[in-house]
């Protein structure tokens, strides 16, 4: 077995002698569970404990292990997406769950830690002209598409679970409920911004629970298009309406200002213009609430499989990034709760929905898609299951006696 102590270059030069750089690297990387990995030769070599999780993968030629091993953390979604690596036993998430367990070991091979450190310094950044193209690419997939796997209100975002009974539906209105009990809809008439708005789900809610007058905004063409249908549908388009326009053009002011999923979009180098715009946006005695995907440790880039194929020009923060960008914004953060592994939950939900679908989703895109896709939702479950993701909501406010000193009004 190699040694985690080994050099990069005599990882290099013991690969080469076995035909197989992957594999050692998964032999230095893999000791919880049990993987199989049959290489282009056929010939079957055995890393791990003999535990579970296991799986099988066939890697289906010799560059694709020399590129495995390069650039592990790309190539082997890509691999899996265009059929070059393929699962002879178990499933991708037996798969991705061994890589999961034993990922904290890759800090101590040599080469792994450098990629790692190169890819901390990428800093996204989501000017105008870019941002309405990165949405398209993954939002204006088609509606029917996300009906697929999503609940009945096309939540695309973290689900609250009271209990590991809830189901999908149940789940997504408590975290509706949630996010509306800690903006304080405390009295009619009140103006609501939602940023990233998505198929209008929460601004339906708002505005029919809590009689406020609600704007929408969204980049997002398909989103949109369905949103207003949703709300002439539901009797409420006077209260409530949908731009299709970036946040940065909206001009405000507004009482509460909501954004659930959206803040992964904005870039690092845009965070502290960010939070300008919602203090500019938001009126003295206001309240904010920020619903985001993030690191439960250091800084650090996203994953570039999703960077690259799903979400272009996200970024994901660590608690100190958003802390750090409020601060100079004139902004107070107010409350912070972290969801641990309610998203995990969410996505078990939705993969399992999605491969049920499988035929569905060929017969509206193709084989190729349907794997990258799989291959992501299986990706971000693990990373909340075993890995830093969680989620921050964090409630922001402009004065300090804008809300009531106990929390005890997000539950009442």
């Amino acid at each position: 077995m190699c040694r985690t102590s080994q050099s990069p270059v005599g990882i290099w030069k013991d690969a080469n002698r076995t035909g197989a750089m992957f594999i050692s690297i998964l032999k230095s990387l893999v000791h919880d569970g049990s993987l199989g990995v049959i290489d282009a030769g056929g010939r079957l070599h055995k890393v791990g404990d003999g535990s579970a999780p296991s799986a099988t993968i066939r890697l289906m030629s010799k560059a694709m292990e020399y590129r495995l091993a390069v650039n592990p953390a790309l190539t082997v979604g890509e691999a899996y997406m265009n059929g070059a690596l393929r699962i002879e036993e178990g499933t991708l998430y037996d798969f991705a769950a061994v890589i999961g367990r034993n990922a904290s070991q890759a800090r101590s091979l040599p080469w792994l830690a450098l990629l790692n450190r190169a890819r901390r310094h990428v800093r996204q950044s989501n000017p105008m002209s870019r941002a309405r193209r990165n949405v398209a690419h993954h939002y204006d997939l088609s509606n029917e598409f996300y009906a697929m796997f999503l609940d009945r209100d096309m939540q695309y975002s973290c689900a609250y679970f009271h209990s590991p009974d809830d189901d999908l539906e149940t789940a997504q209105a408590n975290k509706k409920r949630h996010i509306m009990a800690k903006l304080l809809l405390d009295r009619r008439g009140l103006r609501v911004l939602d940023i990233g708005s998505g198929w209008g789900g929460m601004c339906l809610d708002i505005a029919t629970h809590c009689d406020a007058e609600v704007t929408g905004v969204t980049l997002s063409t398909e989103q949109y298009r369905l949103s207003v249908e949703r709300a002439a549908a539901a009797g409420v388009a006077e209260r409530v309406g949908f731009h299709l326009e970036d946040y940065r053009d909206e001009a405000g002011p507004y009482d509460r200002i909501v954004s659930v999923g959206m803040f992964e979009h904005v870039g690092k180098r845009n965070y502290a213009e960010f939070f300008a715009k919602l203090r500019d946006l938001l009126t003295d005695d206001g309240v904010a609430l920020i619903h985001t995907i993030g690191y439960s440790d250091h800084p650090a880039p996203i994953n570039p499989f999703l960077r690259k194929y799903i979400f272009p020009g996200a970024d994901l923060p660590s608690l100190s990034e958003i802390a750090a960008a409020v601060e100079w914004s004139g902004l107070i953060i107010t409350d912070v709760e972290v969801l641990r592994l309610h998203y995990a939950e969410t996505l078990r939900h939705w993969r399992e929905r999605f491969v049920a679908r499988r035929a569905d989703v060929v017969r509206l895109y193709d084989e190729r898609f349907y794997r990258m896709w799989e291959f992501y939702l299986v990706l971000c479950e693990i990373g909340f299951r075993m890995r830093t993701n969680v989620v921050f909501q964090i409630q922001l406010t402009k004065r300090l006696d804008a809300l009531p000193i106990r929390r005890d009004y997000m539950v009442d």
